[in-house]
């Protein structure tokens, strides 16, 4: 039986995602890795699911364009109080697992141990980022992407405290833009970064996009 998509062996290439379906689905693996990882974002592509690894380059594409970042009057009014302070990659792994957690609204997530490994491989590599939210020693929540060049994607947030994980989003989209990023990829938009200026873009539009910012 022939798979509608490719299963990739972990020596073989990912194929064009601009030829994908309008889904998206690129390619079907068993390996998750820090080298996956690092092939598949300057080419569009991110993994979804964990057994199997199922990698994606959806069209319509989610883009948050930082010149454009909307601040809701509530939370601009919390964050000017000071409520949370700030750092980036002081706590990438209870981030990334605070993120795998069920939440409401989620009940499941996809962020399985083989994401949790692969993912911290490449923090460690320098290519993935946590930016955090805290309330004293406490961490309020955070989000976590990938880096590379002036690109970034991001990949997943949490809150353990009302509205940390959207002033860690406004935190990192400000100082993302200060530091140059061209695109801040968020794969899909939902009625939450909607909120914040999200908007969808054409897949041919978006790799035309990702191809300047990774460059």
């Amino acid at each position: 039986m022939k798979l509608p998509v490719p299963l990739l062996r972990p020596s073989d290439p990912f194929p064009d995602p601009s030829a994908a379906k309008r889904d998206g689905l690129v390619a079907i693996t068993r390996d998750l890795t820090a080298e996956r990882l690092l092939e598949a974002y300057p080419l569009g592509i991110f993994p979804w699911t964990e057994n199997p690894v199922t990698w994606w380059s959806p069209d319509p594409r989610g883009i948050l364009p930082l010149g454009r970042l909307h601040l809701p009057r509530r939370l601009a009014q919390t964050i000017r109080t000071g409520k949370f302070r700030f750092t980036i990659n002081q706590a990438f792994g209870e981030v990334i697992r605070g993120c795998a957690q069920p939440a409401p609204g989620r009940e499941q997530s996809w962020i399985g141990p083989k994401f949790v490994l692969a993912y911290t491989e490449l923090h460690k590599r320098g290519h993935a980022v946590s930016y955090e939210a805290w309330q004293g020693d406490k961490l309020a929540g955070g989000l976590y992407g990938v880096k590379i060049g002036r690109f970034f994607a991001g990949e997943s947030m949490f809150s353990q405290v009302r509205d940390a994980s959207s002033a860690a989003l406004v935190f990192a989209a400000q100082t993302l833009q200060e530091e140059g990023c061209r695109l801040f990829d968020l794969q899909m938009v939902t009625p939450h970064t909607a909120r914040f200026g999200a908007v969808e873009i054409s897949r041919k539009e978006y790799l035309e996009l990702l191809r300047f910012a990774v460059g």
